[in-house]
């Protein structure tokens, strides 16, 4: 199984084969993971990528184990064969344990939009995926079961 992670600012596709998958469905994939650049505050991390719905929701934890604040990527899964392609749709949400939220890179949607880097179409997309984890968010439905 090969795993990618695709953005558009910066351009980049990097092999997240490495990852260690913890299980796999047709609705969900879900990693367990080290930071890919080193950092003083993040030393692992566990995904939930929802394939259909187009989120990747990942879990930050500290050194000691302590849990820091969910991450939550707008993605396109693109999938062939045993080829995840997990493509960036530059918006983000960060969500704290007190259940605070903030709304992340919406500017770099709009930048990726004027480079001509996305479609209209995907600014959409991106806009609707996230709008629907807001919603769950908002609701005080989050983290999804899968998650926890």
């Amino acid at each position: 199984m090969k795993i990618y992670r695709k953005r558009y600012i910066p351009n980049e596709i990097i092999d997240i084969s490495g990852d260690k998958v913890e299980s796999v469905s047709e609705d969900l994939l879900i990693t367990s993971w080290l930071p890919i650049h080193p950092r003083n505050d993040v030393a692992f991390g566990m995904s939930y990528t929802y394939l259909k719905k187009g989120w990747k929701i990942s879990k930050f934890y500290d050194k000691d184990k302590n849990f820091l604040y969910w991450y939550c990527d707008i993605i396109d899964a693109q999938i062939k064969d045993e080829e995840y392609i997990l493509v960036d749709l530059l918006v983000d949400i960060k969500v704290y344990p007190d259940g605070r939220y903030e709304i992340l890179d919406e500017e770099e949607l709009d930048e990726a939009l004027n480079k001509g880097l996305i479609t209209k179409e995907q600014k959409e997309e991106a806009l609707n995926k996230l709008n629907a984890l807001l919603e769950i968010i908002k609701k005080g439905a989050f983290p999804p079961r899968e998650c926890i």
